[in-house]
């Protein structure tokens, strides 16, 4: 009786056992196929983050490599400047030499009529100043002889006119010659020196870009190994959450009866992998949308935070005013100074200027035609204190010569210009090297 009891007591605790521990294995999956797919549901809104990062890092390689291509263009043009203006250097100091011996050849004539105006001007001295043409003209011996002496008289007379007159032209043209060449050679070791500096900022700024694409390559790379390394995670919680919703539970078959409520819980268990599913196609939808909204975010972000951020509106300017400080806005971050350039409809459409073909455009774009040389652009216009300079005048700086850059003030201690480095940017008077160039002209072309 003993054993009995003591067996139907075992029999009693293993049915409750089994019946207190089938719901636990079931809640068991529940509980960790939710886990699992909030895992899922992050690491797909990692992937769509980094993939958005990666479309944004492309953009800014691209934009980075167009600019890079015209800086190249920009490096090979100024090349060909430079080229051409040491043959026209070298052009120039054979004329130099040239002209340097017609100028000894006129100064030696010259000397040489010194002394033929000294030895007369002793003559006349020794002579005590009583030997005149007249003197000559008296002293005929016949009236023949008078009329050969007032021939060679007017010889005489009209040979000293004609060699004093030789004398001064040849001295003024020696002042001419040596004049001319030195202003033309000065100007062109002017333009060697500004394309030897701007060429080695070219070169900066190319070092720069390739800096700036290394970079954005190396985060690129840094996005691509992230999105692998989220997509093999996703794989293996896809594995797991496949194994969850798959596996059944294993319940202890004691009769018909047990078996049949064992499959009805099969059927229950199922039915509400089914309602997980669909939970989470719902909640895979609602990320996706949660991804869409965040993509239009991103890219709304990526164009504000862009480096094309145009000059903003100064209150009180004129409309023909804010027409020159804002026209070049287009261009800031896509263009490219050269030497020479901004002078046809090509270069303009493709942003290639130099710093007073930039201005000329500029104030073109309201309706004012100016010059288009920073030696013609200080005297458009009126000068006025620096102290007192607005939005729209313009600045000059003293880089490889008096007034060699010349920019627009926008306001805020700042100008627009086609600098040698950047292209058309806006820079701060502040900045040191900016500050120790400015002259203090400043020429204001709308009152």
């Amino acid at each position: 009786m003993k054993k009995k009891l003591t067996a139907l007591s075992t029999i009693v605790m293993l049915g409750l056992g089994s019946a207190y521990s089938l719901p636990a294995v079931k809640a068991a999956p529940n509980n960790n196929l939710q886990t699992i797919k909030g895992q899922r549901s992050g690491i797909q809104a990692g992937i769509s983050k980094a993939n958005s990062e990666i479309s944004k890092v492309q953009n800014n390689l691209a934009r980075l490599i167009e600019q890079a291509n015209r800086v190249d263009q920009a490096i090979k043009d100024n090349n060909s400047m430079m080229v051409k203006t040491e043959k026209n250097i070298k052009d120039s100091n054979e004329q130099v030499q040239q002209l340097e011996k017609e100028v000894a050849v006129l100064k030696e004539r010259i000397a040489k009529r010194n002394e033929i105006l000294k030895k007369r001007a002793v003559s006349f001295q020794e002579s005590g100043g009583t030997v005149s043409y007249l003197d000559v003209l008296l002293g005929a011996s016949s009236f023949s002889d008078f009329i050969d002496r007032i021939g060679a008289v007017s010889t005489f007379v009209q040979a000293d006119q004609d060699f004093i007159k030789q004398y001064e032209a040849d001295k003024k043209e020696v002042e001419v010659k040596q004049t001319t060449v030195q202003k033309k050679l000065t100007e062109l070791k002017d333009m060697k020196t500004e394309l030897q500096g701007m060429h080695e900022q070219i070169l900066d700024q190319k070092k720069e870009n390739e800096s700036l694409k290394k970079e954005l390559k190396q985060k690129e790379q840094e996005q691509l190994d992230r999105i692998a390394k989220l997509k093999g995670k996703d794989r293996e919680l896809a594995l797991k959450e496949y194994q969850v919703i798959h596996a059944k539970a294993v319940a202890p078959v004691s009769d018909n009866k047990s078996s049949s409520n064992d499959k009805n819980g099969s059927v229950n268990e199922n039915n509400s992998s089914s309602n997980d599913n669909n939970g989470s196609v719902n909640k895979n939808n609602s990320s996706s949308n949660d991804n869409n909204t965040g993509n239009s975010s991103s890219t709304s972000n990526d164009s504000g935070s862009d480096h094309n951020t145009p000059v903003a509106t100064h209150s009180g300017g004129s409309g023909s005013v804010q027409t020159v400080i804002n026209a070049g806005n287009k261009y800031i971050g896509n263009s490219v100074y050269v030497f020479g350039g901004g002078r046809t409809a090509s270069d303009i459409a493709n942003g290639r200027f130099d710093c007073s073909s930039f201005v000329h455009w500029a104030y073109a774009q309201a309706g004012y035609n100016i010059g288009s040389s920073t030696d013609s652009l200080k005297y458009e216009g009126r000068q006025v204190p620096a102290s007192q300079m607005k939005p729209g005048d313009l600045v000059f700086f003293n880089t490889y010569k008096t007034d060699g850059h010349v920019g627009i003030y926008v306001g805020g201690g700042k100008f627009i210009g086609s600098q040698s480095s950047t292209g058309v940017a806006i820079a701060s008077l502040s900045n040191s090297y900016w500050k120790s160039t400015f002259n203090g002209r400043v020429v204001r072309i709308i009152d």
